[in-house]
Parts: C-alpha cells; sequence; structure tokens
C-alpha cells in the first residue's frame, strides 16, 4: 500500500464529492486534522498500515441496520475488537441486526461500502441514523477515520468530534461496550 506524506490542509482536488464536502466543513469548524492519502484501504489490515503513518488507530465503522430495515446504527468502533451482534442488540434493545445494504449506506449517509465514516453523518440531515461509539473509541484521545471515502485517512481529536462535529449534525453519541 503506498501512503502519501502527511498533510494538515484539504487536499486542492479531493478524490470525490463526499470527500470534498468533508474537508470543507472539517475548516468551516475549525476542527485541525491530520490526514494522508492512500491506495483504497479495503480492509482492517490496510488501515493499520495507515494508522501507524497517523499515529492514531482508525475507526471500524459499520453501518448496520434492524431485519424491517427501519432503524439505522452507525458504529464507531476499535479496528481490533470482535464485532458480536447479540452483544450490541442487548445494550441498544434491538435484535436482528444486519449490515445495511450498500445502497442503503449511500443513502443515509454519503458513503459507499468500505467507506462508512462518522463524518458522513453530515449527510443524515433527517437523522435517521444512530451514532453508537464503543467506549474505548468514544474515550480515545484520537479519532481516525476516512473522509467519506476509502482513498484517504485523517486524524482529529476526539473531543472535536464530540463537541463542535456532532453538535453541527444534530447527533448524539450512545456510548456501548464491545
Amino acid at each position: 500500500m503506498t501512503i502519501s506524506e502527511i498533510y494538515t490542509t484539504a487536499p486542492a482536488a479531493a478524490s470525490c464529492e463526499a470527500a470534498a464536502r468533508t474537508f470543507a466543513l472539517l475548516d468551516e469548524l475549525g476542527i485541525p486534522y491530520t490526514r494522508v492519502e492512500h491506495d483504497a484501504a479495503d480492509t482492517m489490515e490496510d488501515c493499520a498500515a495507515i494508522s501507524d503513518v497517523l499515529g492514531s488507530r482508525i475507526c471500524k465503522n459499520l453501518v448496520l441496520c434492524n431485519r424491517q430495515k427501519t432503524d439505522f446504527y452507525l458504529l464507531a468502533m476499535p479496528e481490533d475488537k470482535p464485532f458480536l451482534t447479540k452483544d450490541l442488540s442487548h445494550q441498544i434493545g434491538s435484535s436482528r441486526l444486519s449490515f445495511a445494504p450498500g445502497e442503503l449506506m449511500e443513502e443515509l449517509i454519503g458513503c459507499t461500502p468500505g467507506s462508512a465514516s462518522v463524518l458522513g453523518l453530515m449527510n443524515d440531515t433527517e437523522h435517521r441514523v444512530r451514532l453508537l461509539m464503543d467506549k474505548d473509541t468514544y474515550e480515545a484521545e484520537w479519532f481516525g477515520c476516512h473522509p467519506c471515502k476509502n482513498d484517504g485517512s485523517l486524524r482529529i481529536q476526539t473531543r472535536d468530534l464530540l463537541h463542535k462535529f456532532l453538535p453541527y449534525t444534530g447527533h448524539e453519541v450512545t456510548v456501548v461496550e464491545l
């Protein structure tokens, strides 16, 4: 995997409109970030190499839904923790969780499969997605994720995510323990 040097400003030409809007919003909200560009990161192993360069772990972001596809969740968790639906289902009072179909993920948060990001909540203006964060991710100093496209990654302070970005989007966090 090829990984660029570290940058502290938005790319001159983002790889897609979703990433461009992500960087514009972070700049508008005064949220500093460090970022790298890289080949498409399709696995958590790819993200581990990127994490080493950024100095912060890239979160695993999963878009989930109930069986009826009426309740939607975005789960941000450490990349090395296993995901067991029964552990999560009990904590949030929803059974039969599964991965949301790609077309719903794009509709809800504007991210394609493999690019899910908490930053995609800026696209969920109807607040159809409930944000879930594993306690370890919630309490970490840094938050690493894709800018709504998996050919780049960035690191921001978790407190900026919680106290600047999420209030802007109107989303609240439910902390879970996985």
